[in-house]
């Protein structure tokens, strides 16, 4: 215990230092898992209030940076197959190509980041939904307190998973901040810029997580139904 707490205090003044390096160093001590744990559940209550008390954020805003991200990735794409032959079928000889026209070397590496972002920030916005593995023919039938217990258990799970994605994420992307990682194909893009999507996606997913159990409370103490057909591709 008095490892966690030493680890933790080490983190602390990485933060207040503004260092990459010892921060990087200090994530590698125990006492990473007990400020991931604090971290994330704070950020986690943060944004829940954030997404109560900002309705238009509470709707849109996972679904928004979805879609930015997929059009982000197929407008690269577009355009790299207008680099890629356009220039063929207009004649030019390859010293004579516009440089507008000539491939980007980053074109093979930003859209992966971004669909990282889109997967895992999608992932949040499906757990609002409740369309991750929620079995929901097999839980109706279930007494309402045996179906709490089991929105209670997944409630859990999803905190267990995300408080080692949180972690380990931060980890990677801190690593990658302290030995200065840049975007391959580019000068001056830093990794961690990316990779810090991971465990925020986390945290949002984590909120998600929150507003749900809270939900699931109040319809059970109200005797509403808590448990109904989830669909793909639904609304919430």
């Amino acid at each position: 215990m008095g490892e966690i707490f030493s680890g933790m205090g080490e983190i602390f003044a990485a933060f207040a230092q503004n260092d990459s390096w010892m921060l990087s160093q200090a994530l590698r001590t125990p006492g990473a898992w007990g400020f991931g744990l604090f971290a994330m559940l704070a950020s986690g209550i943060l944004v829940y209030f954030i997404y109560r008390y900002i309705p238009f954020l509470e709707r849109r805003l996972e679904s928004w940076v979805m879609v930015i991200a997929y059009l982000t990735i197929g407008g690269i794409i577009f355009f790299g197959v207008i680099q890629r032959f356009v220039p063929d079928l207009m004649g030019f000889a390859p010293r004579a190509v516009p440089r507008w026209l000539q491939p980007w070397p980053w074109t093979t590496t930003i859209p992966t980041f971004l669909l990282l972002i889109m997967t895992w920030v999608g992932c949040s916005y499906n757990v609002k939904l409740r369309t991750h593995l929620s079995f929901s023919e097999f839980r109706m039938s279930m007494p309402r307190g045996a179906q709490f217990a089991c929105l209670t258990l997944d409630a859990l799970l999803w905190m267990g998973f995300s408080w080692v994605v949180v972690v380990t994420a931060t980890r990677l992307a801190v690593n990658s901040a302290a030995n200065f990682q840049i975007m391959l194909g580019t000068d001056n893009v830093m990794q961690w810029w990316f990779l810090i999507s991971v465990p925020l996606a986390f945290v949002f997913l984590v909120a998600r997580v929150i507003e749900n159990w809270l939900t699931d409370l109040k319809n059970y103490r109200s005797g509403e139904v808590m448990i109904k057909q989830a669909v793909i591709g639904g609304d919430a």
